[in-house]
């Protein structure tokens, strides 16, 4: 009925919206924690080894725990998980602050990796879900609203500490305050429950083959990205003999690129495909490498890292839909990606300081280049399986994490075990 297609249509719509919201707290929780990690190491007494040391915890945390949210999701029906994940995440910022000594800082950043693994990998499975009942690309601005989360967050952390606000006062204002904005919001995600006789998912799986191969094309982009976000400064302050403010700044204008290209990618997705984007997106950032290495003045070396930005952007949020639609497990597959994209961002920086101990800057660069140009040759794994969206697309209907599923909204029940295209279900 045409009813039922509008009240379905204004659904998806409050749905997408809710979900970019979580992804924005999402993105918060993780600017508020940076931007106080020079008090949380002063407050712990830790060196700078010990410091590097413990910020590996996080992404082992997640590395583990990831894996985990799709057995949470299935018990627990998508829209209470994504809650109680979400919860856990925002909670867990008030712990590195507290911790009195670099095993309990390590001990905290665990936890707060874990449970910023399984919220990230719990509201990614939503956003595709969204993504395929719509027909049309929103990953990209969902990761964007992730980018503007981290900046609110930073800015708010930066203020905190110019003050010289107590850390421990401020990521329990920032958690409390989370925490209820992120209850609000989970309130209109869509409520996505296994039927009784459906199998539930192993507790702990290893991610599946797709998963491995869509994951190196994440990999690429967040090495790049990590690279980029943790050393441009550095490479402009050393190798070309910046002051350290315009050194400083590259970082952030860095940022906003990614930020602003992710907020306005979902068009240029529906316009091109995934495929034709992340391809083209990895001849800009090879060549925004190259500028980089070869950069004569620093004014090259900016428009290099704008280039690495604007080419990487939008790879990771393509990386999870394609996940998504890779298996008839969707969480797995994330996990796997997300698992693969975590591990980039960790060995990413001190794989770039290693090789630029051993030779320079411009060499580790050169690295960062290469990973740039494997985008332009891997993209086509993006396409190959289920549904894309854009120009890549063909109709087929994909199917949800096991059997079937209901969306639970306003009181009744819908079927939404159909594709986009399917009868009754036109919603785009």
């Amino acid at each position: 009925m045409a009813t039922e297609t509008v009240l379905g249509a204004e659904r998806l719509r409050r749905a997408r919206f809710a979900v970019a919201a979580v992804f924005c707290v999402h993105g918060a929780v993780a600017g508020s924690f940076a931007t106080r990690i020079p008090w949380i190491a002063d407050h712990a007494g830790v060196s700078a080894g010990q410091l590097g040391l413990a910020l590996a915890f996080p992404a082992l945390g997640a590395s583990l725990a990831m894996p985990l949210a799709g057995a949470i999701s299935h018990r627990m029906g998508a829209r209470p998980a994504l809650r109680l994940l979400l919860a856990l995440w925002t909670l867990s910022l008030t712990l590195p602050s507290l911790a009195p000594d670099v095993w309990g800082l390590a001990a905290a950043l665990f936890v707060y990796g874990a449970t910023s693994g399984m919220s990230d990998v719990a509201m990614n499975a939503l956003g595709v879900e969204v993504e395929r009942r719509l027909d049309r690309s929103i990953m990209s601005s969902l990761h964007g609203m992730w980018s503007v989360g981290a900046l609110l967050g930073s800015a708010a952390g930066t203020l905190a500490a110019h003050t010289g606000g107590d850390a421990r006062v401020h990521h329990l204002i920032a958690a409390v305050v989370l925490t209820a904005l992120g209850l609000l919001f989970c309130q209109g995600v869509l409520d996505l429950r296994s039927t009784p006789d459906e199998e539930p998912p192993p507790r702990f799986a290893l991610p599946p083959r797709s998963a491995l191969v869509i994951g190196a094309i994440g990999f690429c982009g967040v090495f790049a990205e990590g690279a980029s976000l943790d050393w441009s400064a550095v490479y402009l302050r050393d190798q070309l003999g910046t002051s350290a403010g315009l050194a400083a700044a590259s970082t952030t204008a860095f940022a906003l690129t990614m930020a602003v290209v992710r907020l306005v990618g979902d068009r240029v997705v529906d316009r091109f495909g995934p495929v034709r984007t992340v391809r083209t997106g990895g001849v800009a950032a090879t060549a925004g490498g190259a500028l980089v290495v070869l950069a004569p003045h620093p004014a090259v070396a900016l428009a290099g890292f704008g280039l690495i930005g604007l080419g990487i952007a939008v790879v990771v949020p393509l990386a999870f839909a394609a996940a998504a639609r890779s298996g008839p497990n969707p969480s797995q597959a994330i996990a796997g990606v997300a698992t693969i994209t975590y591990t980039s961002g960790l060995i990413a920086p001190s794989a770039i300081g290693g090789l630029a101990d051993l030779t320079s800057l411009a060499v580790s660069f050169g690295v960062v280049t290469v990973l740039a140009f494997g985008l332009v040759l891997g993209a086509g794994v993006l396409g190959r399986s289920g549904t894309p969206t854009g120009a890549d697309a063909a109709p087929t209907t994909v199917p949800l994490p096991g059997k079937a599923a209901r969306d639970i909204t306003k009181g009744t029940t819908q079927d939404i075990a159909r594709g986009p295209g399917a009868p009754g279900n036109n919603a785009s």
